[in-house]
């Protein structure tokens, strides 16, 4: 039976072989702890599986799950970062970062942001994404933000034609979710869930989310630059889709299962690592690997 589910349950068959080296597993309702100096999951249903962690570069820890001191300070040992995260990732809380993680991919990330012209050819990759067809070598960056804020404009017009929705703009204030309308309350749900994905993916290659190339003075600027990539079918084109589908009443955990099955069917979580190292020019998305 196929699964809808964004991440599937951890199994044997599931793990990686010594020859690879996962960006992530994901494991929730069950205890992470140590067992004959190894590493072993025991899930819900009272089966141990041990971890084969040196060949994974990091856990994510959904709900449910424990793990025992001994467990961190083993993980750390071999480099395997720990996050914490909602039920398939779809909410990012913290990271735990190891004290002897390689840091050749951050590094990377910070001797292009440091050099404004290398800044400015990361953000012009970043915008040939969105622009293909578009001879932007020419352009600077705030030329560049101004066809990307057309760009959107049309982009919402043009879904609420396609779509048959009624739309006055985007509007959307911190701790205010509930007095948007039906369609930006869609919108934000989706971008929430697409900023953790990213910052999960970006935590677990060594990355910074907080060194942009195209925004900045915001939490998470670098998760900013990669979501907007993939903002206009995971979450503005799902949001106007599914507008006219909920008539009126949001319903969360409609649209939860329509975004996962968008990830999922998009291949996004495979997608992510390879366009990000594309983009900064790495030359192995697994930070850990000299």
């Amino acid at each position: 039976m196929k699964s809808n589910r964004l991440l599937i349950r951890v199994d044997k068959e599931y793990l990686p072989q010594i020859k690879d080296r996962y960006p992530f597993v994901y494991l929730e309702r069950g205890r992470l702890e140590v067992d004959d100096s190894s590493v072993k999951w025991i899930d819900s249903e009272g089966r141990v599986i041990p971890l084969p962690i040196s060949t994974i570069q990091s856990l994510l820890l959904g709900p449910g799950t424990s793990v025992t001191h001994e467990a961190i300070k083993v993980l750390a040992m071999v480099n395997c970062m720990v996050s914490w995260v909602g039920e398939d990732s779809l909410l990012y809380y913290a990271a735990g970062q190891t004290p002897t993680q390689n840091t050749r991919n951050l590094v990377k990330q910070l001797t292009l942001y440091s050099d404004p012209q290398k800044r400015l050819k990361v953000a012009k990759k970043m915008f040939s994404y969105r622009f293909p067809n578009t001879d932007i070598d020419k352009k600077n960056l705030k030329e560049l933000m101004g066809m990307e804020g057309i760009r959107v404009k049309n982009l919402y017009y043009d879904l609420s034609v396609k779509y048959d929705v009624l739309w006055h703009g985007r509007s959307y204030k911190p701790g205010e979710f509930q007095i948007s309308d039906l369609t930006n309350k869609c919108i934000t749900a989706c971008n929430t869930a697409l900023y953790s994905i990213i910052n999960a993916c970006v935590h677990s290659m060594g990355l910074s989310p907080k060194i942009g190339f195209i925004h900045s003075g915001s939490p998470l600027p670098f998760v900013y630059d990669i979501a907007d990539l993939y903002k206009p079918y995971y979450s503005l084109d799902l949001a106007f889709c599914i507008t006219k589908e909920m008539a009126g009443v949001y319903l969360a955990e409609k649209l939860r299962t329509a975004f996962v099955k968008r990830v999922v069917e998009g291949r996004l979580l495979e997608q992510i690592p390879k366009d990000i190292s594309c983009i900064l020019g790495l030359k192995n998305d697994n930070p850990n690997n000299e």
